[in-house]
C-alpha cells in the first residue's frame, strides 16, 4: 500500500460521526444540521431541463479537455466577472469534475515527489489540502489565521527557509470556514514570493459568488491582471458551480490561469480519468452563462445571514463574514466548555450539529486556530436556520 496513506487524518465528519456516536440527540427536536457545507437551495429548474436535454451525451466518450463551447463559456463568465482581458479558452480554462478532485491533482502535478517539497496551507483549513500534500510526497506547513486580520493567514510568520522549499500555496478566498476575502495588497506579497521562491499558488474560490457586501469578491486572476501579470504565471484559480448554483452532485467546475502549468495539469488528468460527461457540460454551459438565478440564491443567502447572525451574536463572538456561507463563531466566553463539548452537549440536548473549529485546523506553532470555535453551514432555508439560532440560543443560556 502507499505508505503515505497512513499520514491522513480522519475528514472531519467521520470526526463529528465518533464524537456523536454514544450521544442521544433530545427526541423533542426535529434533527437540525449546520455540519456540513453542503447547498440546500434548489437546483434552478433551466439547469435541470439542459440536462434533461443533453442526455444523448451519455452515449459519447467525453475528452479530458472539454469542449470548445464550455472552455467559451467558462472564459466568458471569467472575463465578465473579473473584468478580464480576453482569455485564452484553449489553453488558460480546464473544465474540472468539482474543485475537490483539481485541487487534489494539481499537487500530484505540480510536486517533485523526489524532494523535500513543503506546501503551505492555511490553518484552519480544507482537509482536501493536506491530504493532497501527503500523497504527493510533500510535507504540509501550516499558516495560522490571524483573528486581528478578519483570520486570514498570516504570511509575515513564515520564515526564509521555509518559503526556499515552498512549491506550492493553497488558500481560500473567501476562506472556509472563517469567510475572509484577501486584499490587493495580500495578493501583492503573494506574486512576489511566488516570483522569489518559484512556488505555484492554487487559489480555491469556490465561494466567490455567495458575498454581503456591495462588491463582489476580488478574485485571483483579477488581481493578478490589475498587478500586471496577464500571464497568470505561477498561478491556478479554481472555480465550481456547486455553491454558486445549487448543483454540488453535478461535479462541475473549472481551472484557469498559467497556461504552462495547465498544460501539464492536462496530461496528468488524462492519464487519471477525469474527464467530464458530455450531458454535464451542456448543463454547465447553460449555469456559467445565466447570473439571475446567482443573484436570487445570493439574496436568500443575505437575508439569512442578516437575521440569523444577530441573534447568536446576543451569545457568541461571530460576525457576519465577508463571504460564504459560513458563520465561524467564538465559544470561549463559556469558561470550561470546549468547541468539542459544546458541539456535542448542542447535539445531545437540542439536536442541532455544528462543527467543532478544532476539526478544521491543526496544532501548528503552539496553537490551534480552530480551537474554541464552530463552523455553522447556513445552507438550508431560512426558517430552518433561524430555528437552529433559536435552539442554540437557548442552549447557550443552559451554560
Amino acid at each position: 500500500m502507499n505508505p503515505h496513506l497512513n499520514q491522513l487524518q480522519p475528514y472531519p465528519f467521520e470526526k463529528l460521526r465518533q464524537l456523536f456516536a454514544d450521544a442521544t440527540p433530545n427526541p423533542a427536536f426535529a434533527p437540525i444540521s449546520l455540519g456540513i457545507g453542503e447547498p440546500k437551495h434548489p437546483t434552478p429548474a433551466f439547469i435541470k431541463q439542459a440536462m434533461a436535454d443533453h442526455l444523448g451525451g451519455l452515449a459519447s466518450y467525453p475528452t479530458t479537455a472539454g469542449s470548445d463551447a464550455l472552455r467559451g463559456t467558462i472564459a466568458a463568465w471569467l472575463e465578465r466577472r473579473y473584468g478580464l482581458a480576453k482569455l485564452d479558452a484553449g489553453t488558460q480554462v480546464l473544465p474540472v469534475n468539482g474543485s475537490r478532485e483539481a485541487l487534489f491533482a494539481l499537487a500530484q502535478t505540480v510536486i517533485d515527489p523526489a524532494g523535500d517539497a513543503l506546501v503551505l496551507c492555511p490553518n484552519p483549513f480544507y482537509q482536501i489540502y493536506e491530504g493532497a500534500t501527503y500523497l504527493a510526497g510533500a510535507t504540509p506547513y501550516f499558516v495560522n489565521a490571524d483573528p486581528a486580520r478578519n483570520f486570514a493567514p498570516d504570511y509575515d510568520t513564515v520564515p526564509a527557509d521555509v518559503w526556499q522549499r515552498v512549491r506550492l500555496l493553497y488558500l481560500c478566498t473567501p476562506g472556509n470556514p472563517t469567510g475572509s476575502v484577501m486584499t490587493l495588497a495580500d495578493w501583492k506579497l503573494l506574486f512576489d514570493l511566488s516570483d522569489k521562491y518559484g512556488f505555484v499558488i492554487a487559489a480555491d474560490e469556490c465561494y466567490s459568488e455567495i458575498y454581503f457586501k456591495p462588491e463582489a469578491p476580488l478574485g485571483s486572476l483579477q488581481a493578478a491582471s490589475l498587478l500586471g501579470r496577464a500571464d497568470y504565471r505561477n498561478l491556478i484559480a479554481f472555480s465550481s458551480l456547486s455553491k454558486r448554483s445549487n448543483v454540488p452532485g453535478m461535479r462541475s467546475g473549472f481551472v484557469a490561469g498559467d497556461a504552462a502549468i495547465l498544460k501539464q495539469f492536462l496530461l496528468y488528468r488524462t492519464y487519471q480519468g477525469g474527464a467530464m460527461s458530455p450531458t454535464v457540460q451542456a448543463a454547465s454551459i447553460a449555469a456559467w452563462n445565466d447570473e439571475q438565478h446567482v443573484v436570487e440564491n445570493r439574496a436568500k443567502y443575505l437575508d439569512k445571514f442578516s437575521r440569523v447572525t444577530p441573534m447568536l451574536q446576543e451569545v457568541l463572538d461571530v460576525e457576519l463574514p465577508d463571504a460564504g456561507f459560513y458563520l465561524w463563531a467564538g465559544v470561549d466566553r463559556y469558561a470550561g466548555i470546549s468547541d468539542v463539548d459544546f458541539a456535542r452537549r448542542l447535539y445531545a440536548e437540542y439536536n442541532v450539529t455544528v462543527l467543532p473549529g478544532s476539526y478544521l485546523g491543526r496544532e501548528a506553532h503552539g496553537s490551534n486556530p480552530g480551537r474554541n470555535r464552530i463552523r455553522m453551514a447556513l445552507v438550508a432555508e431560512a426558517d430552518e436556520c433561524l430555528e437552529a439560532a433559536a435552539r442554540l440560543v437557548a442552549f447557550t443560556r443552559t451554560l
